[in-house]
Order: structure tokens, then C-alpha cells, then sequence
């Protein structure tokens, strides 16, 4: 089975910003969310993080054999890293969910984001054939996940919610990728 655990918590979560590239460390509820995920995932065979702190300690507190994966690391949000969501212009949002090629200045597009995240899936699922692998990522990447095993595009990423340190499970059946949950919410504590 492939898990896809979203990183916990952060001081920059909390306060609603996009943080992107920015490489925080967990809070303490972060922390706690995390600990909550790793007991009701229970024993893994192997993990993969992105490189950004948040994920590299989620994917620790799992105490197994771990590898880092650069194509797992969230969009880069460009100028708009550090804002609030609700500072960035409503205008480019709306283009950034009308138009998967836009990418904002200095930033990365979503079929940008979809494309390294497509290859990292298709290794990741390979590796779970036989064996339970946790992919410890951020919100925009598990999206293009779940879209890549449904057989969409990135633009369905734009149409479903992701909580902090929720888990998604993807089957591989006969090397055929299957969406068996998104968005499951293992732990207690509300962001």
C-alpha cells in the first residue's frame, strides 16, 4: 500500500500562510498530530519525504528506513510565499485555477508541480507493490497524487480539501494505481 501522510502542523499553517519552499519545523501540535498518525498507521516498510523540515520530521517520528525524494517537496508559491491566502490577488487565483500552465512570478506552475509529481507516484507505487510505503509530502503534491490515481489532471486538485497530517492510500493492483481514501483524519486535534 502507498500512504500519503501531509506533513503536521506549522507555525505558518496556523496563521493561513503559504509557505511553499519555506523550510519550518513543526509546532507542538504539529508534533502531536504526528504522533497520532504514526500510531494509528502503525509499523511501515519504508518512508519518503520530501526534503522541507516539516515533512523530513514527520516522516522520522515513523522509525523506519527512510529516503528523501526532491519531487515529493510542495509547489513553489514564488512572490506569494509568506502571504496569506487571502492576499493574494483574487484575479490570480482565478487564473491560477483556470490555467494549469500559469505559473506565478518566480513560482512554479501546477503541470509543473504535475509532472515531477506523476514520475515520483509511478516509482512509489512500484515500491509498494509488495510492501506498506508512507510518502510524507505537502498539500499540492498529494492533490496531483490523487488526481494521477484517478486518471485526471491536475485541475482536480483544485476541487477537494486536504487537512493537516491527513492520510490518503493509493493500492497498487497488478501495477494499476487505485485510490482506496483521501483526506482520512487519524488524529484529535483541530488546526
Amino acid at each position: 500500500m502507498l500512504i500519503l501522510v501531509r506533513h503536521g502542523r506549522t507555525a505558518a499553517n496556523a496563521a493561513g500562510l503559504l509557505q511553499g519552499r519555506g523550510d519550518l519545523s513543526l509546532d507542538d501540535v504539529g508534533r502531536e498530530q504526528v504522533r497520532q498518525v504514526v500510531a494509528a498507521i502503525g509499523p511501515v516498510d519504508h518512508v519518503i519525504t520530501s526534503p522541507l523540515a516539516r515533512a523530513r520530521e514527520t516522516g522520522l517520528a515513523f522509525g523506519a528506513p527512510t529516503s528523501i525524494d526532491d519531487r515529493w517537496i510542495e509547489l513553489d508559491y514564488g512572490l506569494y510565499e509568506g502571504l496569506r491566502t487571502g492576499d493574494v490577488p483574487p484575479e490570480v487565483w482565478a487564473q491560477w485555477r483556470s490555467d494549469t500552465a500559469f505559473a506565478p512570478p518566480q513560482g512554479e506552475s501546477m503541470l509543473q508541480l504535475d509532472d515531477r509529481v506523476r514520475a515520483a507516484c509511478g516509482d512509489a507505487l512500484e515500491m509498494a507493490r509488495d510492501q506498506n510505503v508512507v510518502v510524507v509530502s505537502h498539500v499540492s503534491p498529494i492533490k496531483a497524487a490523487m488526481a494521477w490515481a484517478l486518471g485526471g489532471d491536475i485541475s482536480l486538485s483544485w476541487r477537494c480539501h486536504l487537512e493537516q497530517a491527513a492520510v490518503c492510500r493509493i493500492a497498487n493492483r497488478g501495477g494499476i494505481a487505485v485510490l482506496v481514501s483521501f483526506n482520512e483524519v487519524l488524529h484529535t486535534l483541530k488546526t
